[in-house]
């Protein structure tokens, strides 16, 4: 199983367990979770509802693709270690990985 520690919105961390050879990225393993998420663009790192901030685990993940750091650049709570879940394929690379889910607004 892979772990993933998520704060929500509301401030209440959990770790989720999910099962390795799975091919879902963050985003629809999230919402399998039934995390609040629009994600309306569809996981096409546009619309950044999946905008979350990586507290554990940034060398853990690969390096940011150009549409990610665009749309990325657009929100102004974007920081340093933000990420789009949509973007962060599930593998047992990113075991242990812990993220701050960040406003959809």
């Amino acid at each position: 199983m892979i772990n993933i520690t998520v704060e929500d919105r509301s401030g209440d961390v959990q770790t989720i367990e999910i099962p390795e050879g799975i091919n879902l990225n963050l985003m629809e393993a999230l919402k399998a979770y039934e995390y609040e998420m629009r994600a309306t663009c569809g996981g096409m790192a546009l619309c950044a509802d999946c905008h979350c901030k990586v507290l554990e685990g940034w060398d853990k993940l690969p390096e940011q693709q150009e549409q990610e750091l665009i749309t990325l650049d657009s929100r102004p709570d974007a920081e340093q270690f933000s990420r789009l879940c949509c973007q962060i394929k599930v593998n047992e690379d990113i075991d242990g990985l812990k993220i701050r889910l960040l406003s959809e607004d």
